[in-house]
């Protein structure tokens, strides 16, 4: 699951524009739900699959133990998601000369450090907390940050409450600009709402690994998917889906669609034993974080690089699969490339047994 979920992350974060990328293959502009935007959360609950399999170890560790392993981890995952925001490093100025980037105008947040922000506390939950202090914390981090959200502002994306919160904490440099003014879609507030797909994960992998594969335990899996997706269709219509917010409706939808696809990889992959397909994707799956910075730096030095008055990025595209493949299908196309093309380095990585892990 993990493997598939960085399969499509890359593929998705490869896409040429709006204009030459299909529909799927995109972001909701605001309001709405794609199969892009189910990329990152599923990520989120993945990485609590992976922690009801840490959780076993942490038991048996002192609480200063604990506390240094997940702080530790979390800050690397942290640092590693600044300095690829923070990347190339050096530029030069106006008079040529080769200096250090300003670090003022760099971005704090982002993917991997919403990753790392929502790991520290489902761990910290989880582990001193227990079960119950975790679904505690997730019923009250839907429902604060619905309140919060509704109180603080409006849904739209210069009157929202989390983009208030940023500009004060972090100011307007440090913040994304992509959507023309600066808010960050991995914003301090979202962070509440984001740290319960992780929760949610870890509740889905214990479940599994306790009860072990069955119908019934397929049965329920869908079942609990299935109601958590009419709960938040019927909750969307006064908090709308909204990944860029992080919505709770979004939460808890997104949540409902990984334990369907949870249960269906449980009965094809454990029960109905059809495996001959997986190895693509463990290989994904083994070295995620590496792969995933591998395809963020090569992605910007596309960017960087020049040929002629083009990014290396659009000539690329252009020449080598626009011209043939036309403007949709050049831009998959041209994305599965790049993907498989990251793949390959894991592929060698996993048959040297090389697993780079924090």
């Amino acid at each position: 699951m993990r493997g598939i979920t960085l399969t499509l992350m890359i593929i998705v974060n490869m896409s040429i524009s709006e204009e030459k990328s299909y529909a799927p293959l995109l972001h909701a502009v605001w309001h709405g739900l794609t199969l892009t935007d189910l990329v990152f959360p599923t990520f989120l609950f993945v990485v609590g699959t992976s922690l009801s399999f840490a959780m076993d170890r942490y038991q048996c560790m002192g609480h200063a133990a604990v506390l240094k392993k997940v702080f530790v981890r979390s800050a690397l995952i942290f640092l590693c998601g600044y300095l690829l925001y923070w990347f190339p490093f050096f530029q030069p100025d106006k008079a040529g000369h080769w200096g250090l980037i300003p670090l003022e105008n760099t971005r704090i947040l982002g993917v991997l450090q919403r990753i790392a922000l929502s790991y520290c506390i489902a761990s910290l939950v989880i582990h001193f907390g227990k079960a119950r202090a975790a679904a505690l914390y997730s019923l009250f981090a839907l429902v604060g940050y619905w309140w919060i959200m509704a109180s603080f502002g409006d849904f739209s994306l210069e009157g929202n409450a989390a983009i208030k919160l940023d500009k004060a904490l972090l100011g307007a440099s440090h913040m994304y600009k992509g959507e023309g003014v600066p808010f960050d879609p991995e914003g301090i507030l979202g962070t509440l709402p984001s740290t319960v797909n992780v929760m949610a994960g870890y509740f889905a992998g214990r479940f599994l690994r306790t009860t072990g594969p069955s119908y019934e335990v397929v049965a329920k899996l869908l079942m609990a998917g299935a109601v958590a997706v009419v709960m938040a269709l019927v909750w969307s219509a006064i908090f709308p889906f909204n990944k860029k917010l992080w919505s709770s409706s979004y939460v808890v939808c997104t949540v409902g669609i990984d334990l369907c696809v949870l249960a269906t990889l449980c009965y094809v992959i454990d029960i109905a034993s059809i495996r001959k397909w997986t190895g693509f994707f463990e290989v994904f799956g083994k070295n995620t974080l590496f792969i995933y910075l591998l395809s963020e730096v090569l992605s910007s030095i596309f960017w960087i690089a020049q040929v002629g008055d083009k990014a290396l990025f659009d000539w690329l595209y252009a020449n080598g699969f626009q011209w043939w493949a036309g403007d949709k299908n050049g831009s998959l196309i041209f994305a599965s490339v790049f993907m498989l093309v990251c793949w390959s380095v894991g592929y060698v990585m996993d048959k040297k047994r090389i697993y780079i892990k924090l």
